[in-house]
């Protein structure tokens, strides 16, 4: 089967420069690997050709690329030839057995599946948070794995550094709420099939959770589940340490696992060293990628998150605590962990000035 190529929209920079890149998505078929192609549509990401690869189960299926129709192909090392950027959102297991070639290739390596920040020279980014904090740093020539930061520690390191300018913040505490899509597809379907068995008093169904899930929350997930949930809050705070800098905030995290499908909320309780002025903290945390709505809309929820690219925070003050404040948060996990990757790719164009296109 012939690759498929996405034609180039002019609109792009870097595109109108004759500027065009070879990119391809390993675990194409997965969620993650979906909202990564859909988001290179969506910013115009200069490539001639992107490369949909995956396991042997999802190939030959097929999958949108903007007005384009694309199959599914076999990771195999030929695959990596030429590319400029690979983005990994397959599984760990998958990254690990592949992410070598595309690096031996010459791909610059993207990775959303939380498997490489061990690796040498491998850096966990947020193009936000860089942002932030006027500290984006300088492409490398020849840059190890790039990981693309835990949504959850994206947004902590946003409200809690913006927070900052409405008062010292003597104690952050953070109650997480983990959704089914951040274990995939398998995920949402065993607690889709969990869900309907209960209804109908049958078996369930424990392959990836290990546990009930279903109109149940949990703090921790069967012995036989991988990962761990306290894994998981140990990558958040890594990746939080690593993105928010040392001088930011340090959270105490509990994360839940709860029956929904789609989304992270949250919880996080905010003591200041002054009284809570409700609008100055409310026009601090208000900014790029960050919306507080008013009091006459919608609280920020899974369902209005969803497809959304910005936080959703509401804040509340605690009436036992006069320099306490409640943030309750919302955010598309899938859409965040996406656009990091790509923004991390096109900040990694000025090591690839031409691409590979000849």
């Amino acid at each position: 089967m012939n690759d498929s190529v996405k034609s180039p929209s002019a609109s792009h920079p870097l595109a109108a420069r004759g500027n065009l890149y070879r990119a391809a998505i390993v675990g194409a078929a997965s969620l993650k690997g979906k909202e990564v192609a859909e988001m290179l549509n969506e910013r115009n990401f200069p490539a001639a050709d992107i490369r949909l690869l995956d396991d042997d189960e999802a190939m030959g299926q097929l999958e949108a690329m903007g007005d384009e129709i694309s199959f599914i192909q076999r990771v195999r090392a030929d695959q990596f030839e030429n590319v400029d950027f690979a983005f990994f959102a397959s599984d760990p297991e998958s990254t690990r057995k592949n992410w070598k070639d595309a690096r031996d290739a010459g791909a610059a390596i993207i990775d959303l599946s939380a498997s490489l920040e061990n690796e040498p020279g491998a850096s966990v980014r947020s193009l936000w948070v860089e942002r932030e904090r006027g500290q984006i740093p300088a492409p490398e020539l020849q840059p190890g794995p790039c990981v693309s930061a835990h949504p959850v520690a994206i947004t902590l390191a946003l409200l809690l550094l913006r927070a900052k300018r409405a008062g010292a913040i003597r104690r952050a505490v953070t109650t997480i709420f983990e959704p089914a899509s951040e274990h995939g597809q398998p995920g949402m379907d065993e607690l889709h099939q969990q869900t309907v068995n209960l209804l109908s008093f049958q078996s369930l169904p424990k392959d990836v959770f290990d546990v009930q899930v279903a109109f149940n929350m949990v703090a921790r997930y069967g012995q036989k589940s991988q990962p761990a949930l306290d894994s998981i809050e140990g990558r958040i705070l890594r990746h939080y340490q690593k993105i928010a800098g040392a001088e930011a905030p340090q959270p105490s995290l509990l994360l839940l696992q709860v029956p929904v499908f789609h989304g992270y909320a949250m919880a996080a309780f905010l003591e200041l060293d002054r009284p809570v002025d409700v609008q100055a903290l409310s026009q601090a945390l208000t900014g790029d990628h960050v919306t507080v709505p008013g009091p006459d809309e919608d609280s920020p929820s899974n369902v209005s998150s969803a497809g959304q690219p910005d936080i959703q925070v509401s804040l509340k003050l605690d009436p036992a605590q006069p320099n306490g404040i409640w943030l309750w948060a919302a955010a598309d996990n899938l859409r965040i962990s996406a656009l990091t990757a790509v923004e991390c790719a096109e900040n990694m164009m000025a090591t690839r000035p031409t691409g590979k296109i000849q």
